[in-house]
């Protein structure tokens, strides 16, 4: 056999190879189209539900243009929906699991991060790992068919939006902070406003006693100084960003540096969720109010409590008594360290002096 008849015959086998490839692709991709068909025949008319033995009801209609519309347009129903052998199916189909594609090192196109493992590691994974119906899982946040990217307004997950998919479950505390000044923020179209991933994280929500939760009381003023200690954000909506600061400096985030978790930090006087301005009448840290929030640690707290200022900046003079003092504490600090320094340079003089006449005296 030649060499050019031997390369003919290679060449035809990777030919027949390579088209016998695309027609099992070409047929995959018909089934799947097919398969999708069927699933419609039912899933895509108008007002299809089921009632279980429960008594309650599944909507199963499936809008085929949500799909076709979502970050999973290319995808087809069983490519989901894996455990549908058959149509029409007698058992009711198990819950969609995301992870068949969403894993670092997938070939499906999913994103190449490890979500699911942060998710597992949270109280809503933990919580779903127990049993617990109620516990989220991706799709009750992030929808079903129609789902968009975070950066898309219409998006379950998009930033204004998030609080009520949230809310959801965590009814109270949207209520709470729909009517706080964040939530009227959000509302106003304001994007700089938290919404509860901010604080809580994505998919790293942890319990607030966990050391590891970004709302442990550790790690409070941290979390809230992502947005308070910036000054450009703060500027914008006429909010001092000195108070993360002045909060830092004082005796209560000292102690919270050092690790005293009963220290008082941002949550404990202004509330976790339902943040209001201090002149509505209704704040924690209104005048009025003020003896109660503090009287939480401090038992006994009076009117007095109220007098004095709050977040003070011994720095500047708007702090009145309060900056003379640290003045004053700075100038007899610094001219007792110069006294000092000045004694121990004499003294070295002196002594230098003393050497040197000693050895002057020496000498024959």
């Amino acid at each position: 056999m030649t060499p050019g008849r031997t390369l003919s015959t290679r060449s035809r086998r990777a030919l027949l190879a390579l088209a016998v490839a695309l027609a099992a692709a070409c047929l995959a991709v018909g089934t799947a189209a097919q398969e999708d068909v069927r699933c419609l025949s039912c899933h895509g008319k108008p007002g299809f539900k089921k009632t279980l033995a429960s008594g309650k009801v599944l909507e199963l209609f499936v809008d085929p243009t949500s799909l076709r519309l979502s970050v999973h347009k290319d995808k087809h129903c069983v490519d989901c929906h894996a455990d549908v052998s058959e149509v029409p199916h007698p058992n009711v189909p198990q819950k969609v699991n995301c992870r068949r594609c969403h894993y670092s090192g997938n070939t499906a196109g999913a994103p190449q991060i490890e979500k699911y493992v942060e998710f597992e590691q949270s109280v809503h994974g933990k919580a779903l790992a127990e049993g617990n119906t109620k516990a989220p899982a991706c799709q009750d946040c992030h929808g079903d068919h129609f789902i968009l990217p975070g950066s898309d307004p219409r998006s379950e997950v998009s930033h204004k939006n998030l609080p009520q998919v949230c809310g959801r479950c965590h009814l109270e505390i949207f209520g709470q902070y729909e009517a706080s000044v964040h939530g009227k923020a959000l509302a106003k179209g304001i994007m700089d406003a938290p919404v509860c991933t901010n604080c809580h994280g994505e998919h790293t929500i942890r319990k607030a006693a966990d050391a590891s939760s970004s709302v442990n009381a550790g790690h409070v003023a941290n979390t809230c100084a992502k947005c308070h200690a910036k000054v450009v954000i703060m500027e914008k909506y006429g909010v001092k960003a000195e108070q993360v600061a002045t909060y830092n400096e004082s005796f209560h985030g000292i102690a919270n540096e050092f690790g005293v978790l009963t220290a008082a930090n941002c949550a404990s006087c202004h509330t976790a969720h339902d943040i209001l301005p201090e002149n509505d009448p209704r704040s924690s840290v209104n005048a009025a109010n003020i003896p109660k929030t503090c009287g939480k640690c401090h038992a006994g707290a009076n009117a007095n409590f109220a007098n004095g200022r709050i977040h003070i900046n011994a720095k500047d003079k708007s702090a009145g008594i309060v900056y003379w003092i640290a003045l004053g504490f700075k100038i007899l600090t610094l001219s007792t360290l110069a006294g000092l320094f000045v004694h121990i340079g004499l003294d070295l003089y002196r002594k230098f002096r003393n050497r040197k006449a000693h050895h002057g005296e020496a000498k024959p």
